[in-house]
């Protein structure tokens, strides 16, 4: 088998929730089972003809969060002697999946495989590490396990403490930012109101008291009638001495939420009535320096383009993820990405980040917009925290 017969079908994805909202009290595991079923109903595949589940997660949240993906994979209904993986790459947890479940199929240990992946930030518990061994005398502290995601493991700076770093260093200004993260607001609202992403969502019931359930159905951290002037009004996140650039406003939001794609290999998916929507060509991850991991984009792009004898102008549609804007802003900057090809649909700033996702959201983006017009390549890439960055590229079945 060769590289190129990786097919790429039927995704779907929750709703995005915001934090602390829709999704707070709906477990990890009851949201990857949700999407893998939706996938496979889209695909018109059984169960049982899955061999492999790949799930990806930054966070280990609710008692069987070290074997949520087995857990997700049986509950989902895929037979006992199937396998299951679970990954974690940081931003790139999502796109990640998609690759570990490649490579699956690649070294002939799996035929039709689900990439899957998900975040509930909202249930990540609080920490304490003094009561373990008994703390002695006195208070003691409990941690948020979120503050062990958002600060970099070298420099223990926060996420956003390193977007600022690469703002002060190239010379992005607030303004710019500002912009992007306004017009990812009115793309996401646009994407809503056509109903582009109403097609990627499969709507979940979510507790709402009282024993009752209510669907949800639309992502809820868009704020698309957001304006200029507020933005601009917002204090900065992370540097409190005045010079900070990097706000709420042009930041990725906090969100919860899940997503699945069937990954199989071309002569299975054939077999199987899989329908042939895109092909995953190739990827690429490269280090990048940790104070400035918003950088990654470029040289992940760089590679990825050289692997594959590509150009910039060769790509027809761009998800580089919003985890800031000034990640966009560099990315556009340094290689000449033009903006009326990228996140026309929205991104981590207005749609949301839950990392282990996100990188399925943005693949499932990229497939229906290639559909859409007709385009045959697009790239997908994101910042990874701790300094790296990644980048796959697919290509149209459906031109």
């Amino acid at each position: 088998m060769t590289f190129t017969d990786i097919i790429l079908s039927a995704g779907a994805r929750t709703p995005f929730g915001d934090f602390g909202k829709s999704l707070r009290d709906v477990p990890l595991s009851t949201m990857g089972v949700h999407v893998v079923q939706a996938s496979l109903a889209r695909a018109g595949l059984q169960a049982a003809q899955v061999d492999h589940l790949v799930f990806g997660a930054t966070a280990q949240v609710d008692h069987d969060a070290v074997f949520v993906s087995r857990k997700i994979a049986l509950n989902a209904g895929l037979p006992e002697d199937s396998s299951a993986l679970g990954v974690v790459r940081a931003c790139g947890t999502g796109s990640q999946a998609i690759v570990s479940a490649a490579q699956q199929i690649q070294s002939g240990h799996s035929e039709i495989a689900l990439a899957v992946g998900g975040e509930n930030y909202s249930r990540v518990p609080y920490l304490a590490h003094q009561v373990r061994w008994g703390a002695q005398r006195g208070p003691f502290e409990f941690v948020d396990g979120l503050d062990y995601i958002y600060r970099c493991p070298f420099t223990r700076e926060l996420m956003g403490d390193t977007a600022e770093n690469l703002t002060a260093r190239f010379g992005y200004t607030r303004q710019a930012m500002d912009d992007w993260g306004l017009m990812s607001q009115q793309r996401a609202g646009a994407a809503m109101a056509s109903g582009f992403l109403a097609r990627q969502i499969a709507p979940i019931d979510v507790p709402q008291g009282k024993g009752l359930t209510r669907r949800f159905e639309a992502d809820e951290f868009p704020r698309p009638a957001i304006t200029r002037e507020k933005l601009a009004s917002l204090k900065p996140a992370f540097r409190k001495d005045g010079q900070g650039q990097v706000t709420a406003g042009n930041s990725s939001g906090v969100t919860d939420g899940a997503a699945s794609l069937v990954v199989a290999g071309r002569t299975a998916a054939q077999a199987a009535g899989i329908p042939l929507e895109a092909r995953l060509v190739d990827w690429a991850v490269v280090g990048v320096a940790p104070e400035i991991m918003g950088a990654g984009p470029v040289p992940a792009i760089q590679k990825l383009l050289k692997r594959t004898g590509l150009r910039i102008e060769d790509i027809d549609y761009w998800e580089i993820n919003e985890a800031f804007a000034v990640v966009n802003l560099h990315a556009e900057a340094q290689l000449g990405i033009p903006r009326v090809r990228t996140n026309l649909y929205g991104g981590g700033i207005s749609i949301g980040h839950p990392p282990g996702a996100t990188g399925i959201r943005m693949t499932i983006t990229a497939m229906h917009h290639l559909a859409d017009t007709g385009g045959r390549y697009a790239v997908i890439s994101m910042c990874l925290g701790s300094g790296m960055g990644m980048a796959t590229l697919i290509e149209n079945l459906r031109r």
